[in-house]
């Protein structure tokens, strides 16, 4: 017997059709005798819909924008999840199984003030223990917890990966089961690469550069969180026949597993190709070199949470100015170029230049450290299909090259197969 806790996504609970499926799923766990807490989110395309009256609503009562309170936003939004737990624990009952429905602050689910992007501070995963240990399952409104205003705060788009991932800390869990509409996780996006292949096991570090680097099965928080806590997480597909060969297997069951790198008995170089498409490319002409002038250009940008990657500086022959260029999301760059022109005056330089449309491409793989060439391989795939590089980033586990965007495509599939991916 063991604990576990299972996360469906939105289009696994799309319908009353889907959730019946999905009750299938957890009845299956149940009859192997383990212990078993479920975090749902909203139905497929709820959220948005109540976000759109949210932001609706402020007009048609005859304001002039929509400003509206954050706490009532919350209020509004968590709603979904709370449909789709009640009704997961009622198709649970009408097959026979214990079920009770939880929304986030009666678990508690404490989070801090940060309406509609908080984070999450403490949960008591006591009271879920108590009653999965006398065989009820927990049916858990993902999404949201309890600020400390008292108030129902949510986590920020994708946030019931993240709540599945901390009860799974709280009740210490064996293994927290991320079910989607994927089955697991790939060498790189087979709508791009159809030679793409599932990967069985991914590290947490991995599964984390994957995450932010572009590759969608997963939110980011969820990835840090399970990382620090040490979950064991499997991504599966909801949509295969819960009663398919091998879908009981609690061992080894279809998907993948992301876990501690101890697990990964033979590491390969190079596990994966991700991309992020809407990338723009700010450059900042003979900026004066002086301590404090990078603070001065990236903190106001820091504090009007706009998020800066790919840096690159290059220093003038005569040491008295440099060029800096780095990347921005495409849909912070009119914020960012208007914050930046009016710190000219402080920052000191000469004019501003920006592009829009461009890709991130990374190489992906904690076998990375122990191996050499790597990055000459991706800069040799680049040249021979005469796709130039604007910018470069490297950490340990990863190259980030960054291109037109019309490249996409073509640069994913080059890199894919000159790292043999396609022949694993």
């Amino acid at each position: 017997m063991a604990r576990i806790v299972m996360k469906f996504g939105g289009t696994s609970v799309a319908d009353l059709d889907r959730i019946h499926v999905v009750a299938r799923h957890v009845k299956r766990e149940v009859d192997a005798g383990h212990e078993v807490a479920v975090v749902v989110s909203a139905m497929a395309g709820k959220t948005n819909e109540l976000v759109g009256w949210v932001e609706k609503m402020p007009k048609v009562a005859g304001a002039g924008a929509s400003f509206y309170d954050a706490r009532e936003y919350d209020a509004i939004v968590a709603s979904g999840e709370q449909v789709t737990s009640g009704l997961l624990a009622i198709a649970l009952q009408s097959m026979g199984v214990d079920a009770r429905s939880w929304q986030g602050w009666q678990i508690s689910l404490k989070t801090d003030n940060a309406h509609g992007a908080a984070r999450i501070e403490s949960i008591d995963g006591d009271r879920l223990i108590e009653r999965m240990s006398q065989g009820q399952v927990a049916v858990v409104a993902g999404f949201q917890g309890i600020g400390p205003d008292g108030r129902i705060a949510t986590l920020g788009r994708g946030g019931s990966d993240t709540s599945a991932v901390a009860i799974a800390a709280a009740v210490k869990a064996d293994r927290c089961d991320i079910y989607t509409d994927v089955d697991g996780v790939y060498t790189t996006d087979p709508r791009i690469e159809p030679k793409a292949k599932r990967l069985p096991r991914v590290t947490f570090e991995e599964m984390l550069e994957m995450a932010s680097l572009g590759a969608k099965v997963l939110q980011v928080r969820s990835v840090e969180l399970a990382m620090t806590q040490g979950v064991r997480t499997f991504v599966r597909s909801s949509f295969e026949d819960p009663d398919a060969p091998g879908m009981g297997d609690f061992a080894n069951p279809p998907g993948t597993l992301i876990c501690d790198e101890d697990e990964i008995v033979e590491q390969e170089t190079v596990t994966g190709i991700a991309y992020a498409k809407e990338e723009a490319q700010i450059s900042l002409r003979r900026v004066a070199d002086r301590p404090g002038v990078s603070a001065a250009i990236f903190g106001p940008l820091a504090d009007a949470n706009i998020n800066v990657d790919m840096i690159v500086q290059n220093i003038s022959e005569d040491g008295a100015a440099t060029d800096m260029t780095f990347t921005v999301p495409s849909g912070d760059l009119e914020r960012a170029v208007k914050i930046l022109e009016d710190t000219k005056g402080t920052v000191g330089f000469d004019a501003i230049q920006s592009e829009a449309g461009l890709t991130k491409v990374s190489v992906i793989g904690i076998g990375m450290r122990s191996h050499t060439g790597v990055a000459a391989t991706a800069f040799k795939a680049m040249a021979e299909r005469n796709i130039n590089i604007r910018a470069i980033t490297t950490s340990e586990i990863k190259i980030s090259i960054l291109i037109d965007g019309a490249y996409t495509e073509l640069a994913v599939r080059a890199l894919h197969a000159a790292y043999g991916l396609d022949r694993k």
